[in-house]
């Protein structure tokens, strides 16, 4: 037994590397461009820059179209009965307070940090599918290049533009994930008191249809609009037919499913929701959470259009500075507000580069809160066998050592799993050792952090068992879990883990996956599954585990090598 006060860690330990706390261009990864995005329509791949043509015809013709029905007799008569604004939706005399302009400009920033650093998550897998296999070939959006299938392909991430991306490089996904949930969860609590404060006053009247003719009168705006003879705005009192729906649509629709789908992107989530997980998968998620996030770009482009084409002066008259007045009172703040939004977004891509680990840092305080929450939730959820993957994405640096060739000569014969640390009885056990434990079977999703996941039949020896052996001290806290292969960046890959985390039902030692003996390419002779996880924390090819009170003193302190070097979380249950 080791004694807490003195920790003796164990010797790969000293193979363990520091990690800089900004990101090295010099040391990351090549640049590596996509493609323009492609939609699939049964087996051919369209591109959407087919939309730029086709939208300026659609247009012109919806022009055309509109000025011609206005000429009917029926449509004016039409138009007269609903001019665009429903009789009975009530005016609001208060016009537009103080706290919802705050809120329209916080949310406004808010948006930019998530959009773009949701394109950046979305590049590290630059693909969407509506299985759960994501089998190469079944994507139906994508904007990389087709999967090669005559060799092992690992490298699917796309490099962006900093000015789009955050921070744009390849394979930052650490960073984005740290932007896109902190900002979200700011996002949110903005979204719950904008909630609160309006209906708790008459605001709510102006987004919330209260009659159907909400719809005819949509309607007939569409059609004022489209023939460019817009209707006469009445926003300081009441929002038109089209306005409401929309702002109906995006406050209380879009906002939420982008919400909920996101997650239930989370296997921490998905793995505890039985057969509602099943239905909304992550891959099933994910792609709603992308028309969600694609409704919302067009929403912005098209109110932003609106503002400036129906009367730039009298909209940021109303919300930026509160007043309805024929001056240009407004339109000074709003300057100053599209200057802070602009700075924001030219400056966050190299604040991010230079920046990297208090990025990580002030996510970790911002999210990792509820990260560690999700992690109670002990993973329930089996698949049964017709589930399986046909295709399991492979993944990580493969070992190449001696060491690991001599093990694979003998077919792992003198392979030894070396458990120590803060336990009362270190153990070094062979692989018949562990064959000769009670055995665990269990078919679960896999959820890679670049955003695919698929399905395997694991079989192996329990955590619980496992430290019913080696019975962990009291002074014990975590699971330090070492590779025979090392990280992308040079030094010993490893991951670290709660204790309680590993007497969840389903955290295994797996050394079989789909009835046979488990592969190199998966991570032979020994892989982690901790099923609330996401899977860069489920090590493959494990060398050895070892107790300890705390990882401060281990790489670079952030409790994994992907933490240390690539800046994720070291408790990623999302």
């Amino acid at each position: 037994m080791t004694d807490s006060s003195n920790p003796q860690h164990d010797p790969l330990s000293e193979k363990l590397t520091f990690a800089d706390d900004r990101l090295k261009l010099s040391h990351w990864l090549p640049p590596r461009e996509g493609i323009i995005p492609h939609i699939r329509f049964g087996k051919r791949w369209i591109s959407i820059l087919w939309a730029l043509p086709l939208g300026a015809t659609l247009l012109v013709l919806a022009i055309a179209i509109a000025q011609s029905l206005r000429e009917l007799e029926s449509v004016k008569a039409f138009i007269e009965h609903y001019p665009g604004i429903a009789q009975a939706a009530p005016s609001i005399e208060t016009g537009f307070p103080w706290w919802l302009r705050l809120q329209h400009f916080v949310n406004m920033f808010f948006m930019m940090f998530i959009i773009r650093a949701g394109i950046q998550i979305l590049a590290d897998h630059p693909r969407l599918y509506w299985k759960r296999d994501c089998t190469p070939g079944t994507d139906w959006f994508r904007f990389q290049h087709e999967v090669p299938m005559d060799r092992v392909w690992t490298d699917d991430s796309v490099t962006l533009p900093t000015w789009l991306g955050i921070p744009g490089l390849r394979h930052t996904i650490g960073l984005a994930r740290w932007w896109h949930f902190s900002v979200n969860m700011l996002w949110t609590i903005n979204g719950v008191l904008f909630y609160v404060l309006l209906f708790s006053t008459d605001q709510w009247r102006r987004l919330v249809p209260l009659t159907w003719d909400v719809f005819p009168n949509a309607l007939s705006t569409t059609i004022q609009y489209a023939s460019l003879n817009f209707p006469v705005d009445h926003g300081w009192t009441r929002y038109n037919g089209l306005q409401q729906l929309a702002y109906f649509v995006t406050v209380f629709v879009a906002a939420s499913v982008s919400i909920f789908t996101g997650l239930m992107q989370s296997p921490a989530i998905s793995n505890r929701s039985g057969w509602f997980g099943k239905i909304l998968n992550r891959q099933v998620a994910r792609s709603i959470h992308f028309i969600s996030f694609s409704w919302f770009v067009a929403f912005i482009l098209g109110h932003g259009t609106f503002v400036a084409i129906t009367g730039l002066r009298s909209n940021t008259n109303h919300m930026f500075a509160g007043v309805d007045s024929p001056n240009w009172e407004g339109f000074w703040p709003f300057v100053v507000a599209m200057s802070i939004v602009g700075m924001a977004w030219w400056r966050v891509s190299p604040f991010t580069i230079a920046h990297a680990r208090l990025v990580q840092k002030a996510g970790q305080f911002t999210i990792g809160w509820f990260k560690g929450l999700l992690e109670w939730w002990s993973p329930t959820s089996q698949l049964k066998e017709k589930d399986i993957s046909p295709f399991f994405w492979p993944n990580g640096t493969m070992p190449n050592s001696a060491e690991f060739d001599d093990l694979v000569a003998d077919n792992f014969e003198h392979y030894r799993l070396r458990i120590d640390g803060l336990v009362n009885h270190p153990q070094e056990l062979s692989l018949l050792d562990l064959m000769a434990m009670p055995k665990q079977e269990q078919i679960s999703t896999h959820f890679c952090i670049q955003g695919w996941s698929g399905v395997a039949k694991w079989g192996g020896v329990t955590m619980r068992e496992i430290m019913m052996l080696v019975e962990p001290t009291d002074a014990a806290r975590y699971a330090v879990f070492y590779s025979l292969a090392d990280g992308g960046d040079g030094g010993r890959y490893y991951d670290v883990h709660k204790i309680a985390n590993m007497r969840h039902r389903l955290t295994i030692l797996a050394y079989e996956m789909n009835g046979e003996q488990l592969s190199v390419l998966h991570g032979a002779p020994l892989r982690l599954r901790c099923e609330n996880e996401l899977g860069f924390k489920m090590v493959k090819w494990i060398s050895a585990i070892e107790f300890v009170h705390d990882f401060a003193d281990l790489g670079a302190g952030q409790g994994g090598y992907n933490e240390d070097h690539e800046f994720y979380g070291y408790r990623e249950s999302i």
